[in-house]
């Protein structure tokens, strides 16, 4: 396999009492892999588990958001354990969705089990948005949820997110948040 190319990037890192927000790396892929094989994980976002190629394109997206958009995701790790706990971030995925969400950056965030109901998601949310309000353009930011997942659609609210409209994606319904900045 060839070097890799010398691109230089800047991801900030970002912390907060108990998480670091930090950018992808290739040692991070068996982590990113476990992440999107569970199908807990995956229940309410592919309504599958992934395979490793999946994930492995996953992880290269990552890198690839930062690089062209100049914003993406980041690893969220347990600063006391220095435990990989999931991914939180921005994205524009071109969805097909009606209404369009185009160009609006769009925030995700996933978690293993095990960091279930300890508060995490919301802490990394709220880091990511800390982040964005100083960084985008734009105050808004929107999110896309399955009406079944209640612990994400609870991390939305507490993070300001109201629901915008519900529509449907892959044939599923869900619904779409939109989040505008106080600043």
């Amino acid at each position: 396999m060839p070097a890799p190319a010398s691109l230089t990037i800047t991801i900030p890192i970002l912390e907060t009492p108990r998480l670091k927000l930090r950018a992808h790396c290739l040692a991070d892929f068996p982590n990113c892999a476990k992440l999107w094989a569970d199908p807990v994980v995956t229940q309410f976002i592919t309504g599958k588990p992934l395979t490793e190629e999946e994930s492995w394109a996953r992880l290269l997206r990552y890198v690839g958001h930062w690089l062209l958009l100049g914003f993406g995701y980041w690893v969220v790790e347990e600063k006391a354990t220095g435990n990989y706990l999931g991914e939180a971030g921005f994205a524009e995925h071109q969805r097909d969705l009606q209404p369009s969400i185009k160009s609006i950056p769009e925030i995700g965030w996933v978690s293993f089990p095990h960091a279930h109901g300890k508060g995490f998601a919301t802490e990394a949310v709220r880091a990511a948005l800390a982040w964005s309000d100083q960084h985008f353009p734009s105050p808004k930011t929107v999110c896309i949820i399955d009406k079944a997942n209640l612990p994400s659609l609870r991390v939305a609210e507490k993070c300001g997110y109201r629901e915008l409209h519900r529509t449907t994606y892959h044939a599923q319904p869900i619904i779409v948040f939109v989040r505008n900045s106080s600043l």
